[in-house]
């Protein structure tokens, strides 16, 4: 049963409050999602730029999102690999996107790919692919 960008938003809100701290969902589609990750000084490293934490933040709770939204609420998906590569150096006062997009979704185990930009930029910043883990449905 798939979830509404409203529906993960309110459960994120309940039960993963921390997630939304620097974090707006902008749009949840078909096997796809959106983010905004709120650039401040706390994320930012020596030379101006965005920390790698930051970046694997932004694109773990997309592919979160994304996941919620095409297999519904399931609280206890958790990321088991993620691989990303450093493109080119942020821009350390702009916000940061992430464009996700599963690439195969499974009744196991999804894999997906997020495209990380700073906000007005047209070249990415980074780009991740991760497999997360689905809990067996206990009936």
């Amino acid at each position: 049963m798939k979830s509404n960008k409203t529906e993960i938003i309110e459960f994120l809100k309940r039960d993963f409050p921390q997630s939304l701290e620097h974090c707006e969902i902008e749009d949840v589609f078909a096997q796809g999602s959106k983010l905004i990750y709120k650039i401040d000084h706390q994320q930012l490293r020596p030379g101006g730029t965005i920390s790698g934490p930051t970046m694997m933040t932004l694109a773990d709770l997309a592919l979160y999102v994304a996941i919620l939204g095409e297999i519904g609420i399931v609280a206890l998906a958790v990321t088991t690999n993620l691989n990303i590569n450093f493109l080119r150096k942020p821009v350390g006062d702009k916000d940061l996107k992430g464009e996700c997009r599963l690439i195969k979704v499974g009744r196991s185990l999804i894999v997906g790919e997020v495209w990380i930009y700073s906000v007005g930029m047209d070249d990415p910043v980074a780009h991740v692919t991760a497999t997360y883990s689905i809990p067996k449905k206990i009936e």
